[in-house]
């Protein structure tokens, strides 16, 4: 009897646990859907002032400069912005953002740059310090639904350590979002922006006329072309930790199916065998008292 008690047991556990998993699913996949229109609707904007930027910048317009296209001779002090999340049951998705970090430090520590650590989430903070490293700064504010405003305070940051010359180089860490099916952990240089934007120029030269000027307006469109395109890292971190997060409980709620099934037959062989041991009892003893 024992035994059958222990396959209760251990069915009820695993029942509970796929009620908790399923729950995780299902919140998930509302949080994505929410996150995914976001970043869908980020996309297009951001596109399409890349591809303004890209062909104001290869257009060469007499005495338009600007520091945040400029690409430094030489880079002596870069930052390195980790994107990871604050909760953890989302499969691979930290780890596959935190191998391209490890890849990038190893290489600035065969070199003489310097490197300033800005990571978001628990779980990249953790890592890290497990690691021996220290982040300059840390955020835990940036959950599914970040907010632009948040975002836009770490840009200027970053755009006024990169005009001053106090940085030379920015890299982001994080996990793209390319579709439903597909997302995949990146390690892009957003600064300087002209290494960035020549990756989505437009197919055909347009010619443009400027009022006031040229750069007065572009004074303003280069610095909204970089926080736009921080943001959209953000809102792709975001939607991909709940793909991310849906698949893995979906998995979890897969296998505690099967192993609900697998545990009720092994509790139906151990209670037919204490029946038919019983049975026996009382069969022999019926016996012995004719």
């Amino acid at each position: 009897m024992a035994k059958a008690r222990a396959f209760v047991k251990r069915l009820k556990a695993v029942k509970n646990i796929k009620k908790i998993t399923r729950t995780m699913e299902l919140i998930a996949t509302a949080r994505f859907k929410k996150a995914m229109d976001r970043a869908t609707e980020a996309a297009a904007y951001t596109k399409k002032i890349a591809e303004i930027v890209s062909d104001l910048s290869n257009a060469q317009l007499e005495g338009f400069t600007h520091p945040l296209l400029k690409t430094p001779e030489k880079v002596e002090k870069s930052v390195l912005l980790v994107l990871t999340s604050n909760r953890g049951l989302c499969g691979g998705y930290n780890s596959n953002v935190l191998r391209h970090v490890v890849a990038r430090l190893r290489e600035v520590d065969q070199t003489s740059e310097q490197i300033e650590l800005d990571v978001c989430g628990k779980r990249g903070i953790n890592f890290l310090k497990f690691q021996g490293r220290k982040a300059d700064h840390s955020y835990t504010n940036f959950e599914d639904k970040p907010r632009f405003d948040e975002v836009e305070e770490l840009a200027n940051r970053y755009i006024n350590a990169f005009v001053s010359g106090e940085i030379q180089r920015l890299d982001v860490a994080y996990m793209k979002f390319q579709s439903v099916s597909r997302q995949y952990a990146v390690l892009e240089t957003l600064l300087p922006l002209g290494q960035l934007d020549s990756k989505a120029p437009s197919s055909e030269p347009v010619d443009y006329e400027f009022l006031p000027s040229p750069q007065d307006i572009l004074d303003e469109l280069v610095p909204a072309a970089f926080k736009a395109r921080l943001f959209k890292c953000f809102l792709d971190a975001a939607v991909s930790e709940q793909i991310a997060r849906r698949v893995a409980m979906k998995g979890a709620t897969e296998n505690a199916s099967e192993m609900i099934g697998l545990l009720s037959k092994q509790y139906n062989r151990a209670r037919q065998s204490q029946i038919t041991s019983e049975l026996s009892e009382i069969i022999g003893g019926a016996a012995a008292l004719e």
